[in-house]
């Protein structure tokens, strides 16, 4: 037999019945601390998606502020940046000075004087040949005629021989490329499509009056909700 069945058992005084055994009730501090630790952690939990919830719509409304302006610098790159700066942007069609310049890159021209055209600079001109199309290629020589006029040599940096015609520079001017903006040509090109244009003519302006209107009377949080 087992000690736990020699052990004897409660009795009543006087009486030698045998009481039955009560089980230990937790005692009121076990109970409150058992309430506050279930209401902190239920608290914490609150507080945790409340902050996580915050935290997302400030990064949406950043998102959003980022988007707007990086639209805005690319705008007035494009339209207003050439009429007070004196560049010119142009999208290249050819792979002709790849890896350089890539078909659908932009790339950004600025003026300079005829006569400082040099070998090693890449210049857009139009060709003295078929339809007078415009180039970006590579000056590799450039002659000057007692006029003032200069003629190039030019080839594209893809391409396995020189550009079979010689091109006289006109006027005083000769336009230098001096940068290139990858694939945003191409995303010029993507926006200027039917769909594209039609959806940003009237959807822009929509999702612009429903962002305002939300900033507006976006609701503010309770005491209780910022604890």
């Amino acid at each position: 037999m087992t000690a736990a069945l020699l052990a004897p058992r409660a009795t009543h005084p006087g009486t030698g019945a045998t009481l039955p055994r009560i089980p230990a009730q937790p005692t009121t501090a076990t109970t409150a601390r058992t309430t506050a630790s279930t209401a902190r952690g239920t608290t914490a939990g609150t507080a945790s998606t409340g902050a996580w919830k915050r935290t997302a719509a400030q990064l949406s409304r950043w998102t959003a502020h980022l988007v707007m302006l990086l639209a805005i610098v690319v705008f007035a790159g494009l339209a207003i940046g050439p009429h007070v700066l004196g560049y010119r942007t142009m999208t290249m069609l050819t792979g002709s000075m790849a890896p350089e310049i890539n078909p659908g890159d932009v790339i950004v021209v600025t003026p300079l004087p005829i006569s400082e055209v040099r070998a090693g600079m890449v210049i857009s001109y139009h060709i003295p040949v078929d339809d007078h199309r415009l180039v970006s290629h590579r000056v590799l020589s450039a002659q000057t005629s007692p006029d003032g006029a200069v003629t190039v040599q030019t080839k594209g940096d893809a391409n396995d021989a020189p550009d079979p015609w010689q091109a006289t520079l006109h006027g005083d001017t000769a336009w230098q490329v001096t940068a290139v903006i990858p694939h945003l040509g191409t995303l010029i090109q993507t926006l200027r499509t039917p769909i594209v244009s039609q959806a940003l003519v009237y959807g822009a302006p929509t999702l612009l009056a429903g962002w305002l209107l939300l900033s507006i009377w976006r609701p503010t949080h309770t005491q209780d909700d910022q604890r």
